[in-house]
């Protein structure tokens, strides 16, 4: 029997290198572009390496994708916990930061579905948890004043939010002040006084 193939420890430094390079090479060149080799050249190591850690680029794909997840949910629960939860829940929707590598994996999801199951899974639980807090601060005024859920309410903030990252980055700004203050006025009209 062949022993199980050795991988390399994710908690070691050459893993976060593979991982800050494979990052880059998706934001800057697209997903595509991330080959073995292309993320070997930027971080400077040899493609063996790659394989090493991560026997195929799914995985390394995969790893790159989890370990922004957790980023992600991490900014999200310091919104959840601030002092202006809505508010700072809005900054996150319409943070350009994030917006790049979130258009890639999508991108990534529709041609590779394991990865596109993990990228469902995640984002069906962190808009539980956006909903659950939306649903606490607004409450029924959702509902009364726009026929909304809170589910259905976090998809509208992250819908014009990536909207408007998205067009902000092609030089696309028509309308782009106004619906920012459509948004905050529809906050300051949903929130109990004083929020």
């Amino acid at each position: 029997m062949t022993p199980p193939r050795r991988i390399g420890l994710d908690t070691s430094a050459t893993y976060a290198q593979i991982l800050d390079a494979a990052e880059q090479v998706i934001r800057d060149e697209g997903y595509a572009a991330a080959s073995s080799r292309r993320i070997a050249a930027r971080a400077g190591l040899k493609p063996s390496l790659i394989h090493y850690y991560f026997p195929t680029t799914d995985d390394v794909f995969l790893a790159v994708f989890q370990r922004g997840a957790a980023q992600s949910d991490a900014l999200i629960e310091a919104a959840l916990a601030s002092d202006d939860p809505m508010r700072a829940l809005w900054r996150f929707f319409s943070d350009p930061s994030r917006n790049t590598l979130a258009q890639e994996f999508v991108a990534l999801a529709n041609h590779r579905k394991a990865i596109g199951t993990q990228i469902v899974a995640h984002s069906e639980a962190m808009r539980a948890r956006q909903a659950a807090m939306i649903e606490k601060l607004i409450g029924k005024s959702l509902e009364v004043e726009l026929g909304a859920t809170p589910a259905g309410f976090s998809v509208i903030l992250a819908g014009i939010g990536r909207a408007l990252v998205t067009e902000g980055g092609l030089g696309i700004t028509a309308g782009h002040d106004n619906a920012r203050a459509c948004i905050e006025a529809l906050l300051q009209r949903l929130l109990p006084p004083g929020s």
